[in-house]
């Protein structure tokens, strides 16, 4: 099984989507992230995975071009802006959907700063930990 996590930048949001997604369906998927542009992966988001045990210092910021040849069995947007340039995907891919809050837009104290990037790693964790046991684990 193939899945696409996709973000506008492959820097935060989808990188966390990744690495939990990693984490819980283990070697029942291939999980892949990319954006529609590449940013560079977001040190606050490898440090707030860190927090809770999770790696992502080794990810690399992927421009979905690279993945087109690929036949993916789900293609998970993270943000409305990629959503909505996603492009077509050959196959039979499904496609859903979550808008998560982007904390890398977040300007404030440092406190303020983590509490949001600890916000949205949580409701990705969320996430991720849901559709593992509902689209992975079942058909494995």
């Amino acid at each position: 099984m193939n899945i696409l996590v996709l973000c506008t930048g492959n820097s935060c949001r989808s990188q966390m989507a990744e690495g939990y997604l990693k984490h819980f369906a283990k070697d029942n998927a291939k999980i892949y992230s990319a954006g529609v542009e590449t940013h560079g992966v977001n040190p606050r988001a490898i440090d707030i995975m860190k927090e809770d045990g999770i790696d992502i210092s080794n990810h690399t910021s992927n421009n979905l071009e690279e993945y087109l040849d690929i036949k993916f069995d789900y293609i998970l947007t993270v943000c409305d802006n990629a959503k909505e340039r996603c492009p077509f995907f050959p196959g039979k891919a499904e496609r859903l959907h979550y808008n998560f809050f982007d904390p890398s837009k977040v300007e404030g104290t440092e406190e303020e700063i983590h509490a949001a990037f600890t916000k949205t790693r949580n409701q990705i964790k969320e996430y991720c930990h849901d559709f593992v046991h509902k689209s992975v684990l079942q058909t494995t």
